[in-house]
This record gives structure tokens, sequence and C-alpha cells, in this order.
């Protein structure tokens, strides 16, 4: 099966935050793209579902009650 492919603002609604953070992130290389050129100058990016889940799993914090 293909990996799935969530656009900017997708993945901006699942993490709660705005398109720019998102674009930040890609900036940043926090979040994986794939790049689908669509012309000359112009590109659409969307990011792996699978991508998205390893950066959630990479800023998860563990509780102080559960470190003990």
């Amino acid at each position: 099966m293909p990996p799935r492919l969530l656009s900017v603002p997708t993945v901006a609604a699942l993490l709660d935050v705005d398109r720019r953070t998102v674009y930040r992130l890609i900036s940043a290389g926090d979040l994986p793209v794939v790049d689908l050129r669509t012309g000359p100058g112009r590109s659409r990016v969307r990011v792996p579902a699978d991508g998205l889940d390893e950066f959630i799993s990479s800023r998860a914090v563990i509780p102080s009650a559960a470190r003990r």
C-alpha cells in the first residue's frame, strides 16, 4: 500500500497549530515532505503520515510521575 500523504492544512489541524508553524517545522527539517511539483517554480508538499507519527512520537513527554 502506498504511503498516505497529508496536506499542510491537514497536518496543521491534526497538530492544532497554524499552517505557518507546519512550514517552519518543514524548513527546520523536523517534518519530512514529499514535493509534488505541479509546474515550473511551483511545488506542492505533502507530509507522509508515517513521518508525522514519528514527529509526534519524538516530541512525546513522559509525565514525571511515570518516570519514577
